[in-house]
């Protein structure tokens, strides 16, 4: 169905019992994707979430931090969690993979780019048709955000993380930026207009993410973190 179809469809008169069926079949392919994911992931152990964008090629720098982070994350015993696609999502997963480590992928099918990647654990792919559910994954079974340059994924992913954590709705859990190029327009830009001009977050919340440039003080970070911490589920 095209994007023009789909408009016109969302316009046209239905009856409730068309409406009552669609949505209850609906509810259970929600359902079933609820169930197989927290199923599946409930026995994987720490972990860390590798973000960043599915069209950063195998020679970007940003590629290869992102396979080093994989790498001294899996050193630690944590095990990494990325979108299951190419890109840094594939770096990610090959850093944990190669040095022997859980390597976990919850993938998404979209009409362009994405795609699984070879370096997931065979039984620790997840398909998923909804965002939403796919989100809750990552937040219910992650231990930690090692967020490198993406797009409005990745975007989109991070500040559900930072609003979850600023209004109490699941545990703290530590957030990194890794890129200070690609990250620091846009941290100016909060603590210049959201913070000073317009009070729109309070300067704690700058506390809430640390902007680092090297895969070692990301991995850090995270361990640092839970020198204090048991680590156990955000919610």
């Amino acid at each position: 169905m095209t994007s023009e179809e789909k408009i016109r469809s969302a316009f046209e008169n239905k009856d409730w019992q068309e409406i009552k069926v669609t949505d209850s079949w609906q509810i259970f392919k929600i359902m079933a994707e609820f169930v197989d994911g927290f199923e599946k992931l409930a026995k994987i152990g720490p972990c860390v979430t590798i973000y960043g964008s599915a069209r950063t090629p195998q020679t970007h720098r940003y590629y290869q931090l992102a396979e080093q982070c994989g790498k001294l994350l899996t050193d630690r015993g944590y095990g990494v969690i990325t979108g299951g696609g190419p890109g840094i999502m594939e770096a990610g997963n090959k850093g944990a993979h190669t040095n022997g480590g859980k390597s976990v992928g919850l993938n998404i099918e979209l009409p362009f780019e994405q795609f699984h990647n070879k370096y997931i654990d065979h039984n620790k792919l997840l398909e998923f048709d909804y965002f939403f559910v796919r989100k809750v994954m990552f937040m219910k079974y992650s231990q930690g955000f090692v967020v490198l340059p993406g797009g409005f994924g990745t975007m989109d992913e991070l500040f559900e993380a930072l609003t979850l954590i600023q209004t109490g709705k699941i545990a703290r859990f530590p957030i990194v930026l890794v890129g200070v190029d690609y990250w620091g327009g846009l941290i100016d830009w909060i603590k210049g207009t959201m913070l000073q001009k317009e009070h729109n977050i309070h300067e704690e919340d700058l506390n809430l993410f640390r902007l680092v440039d090297t895969a070692e003080e990301a991995a850090e970070h995270i361990f640092r973190f839970y020198d204090k911490y048991v680590l156990k589920p955000n919610f």
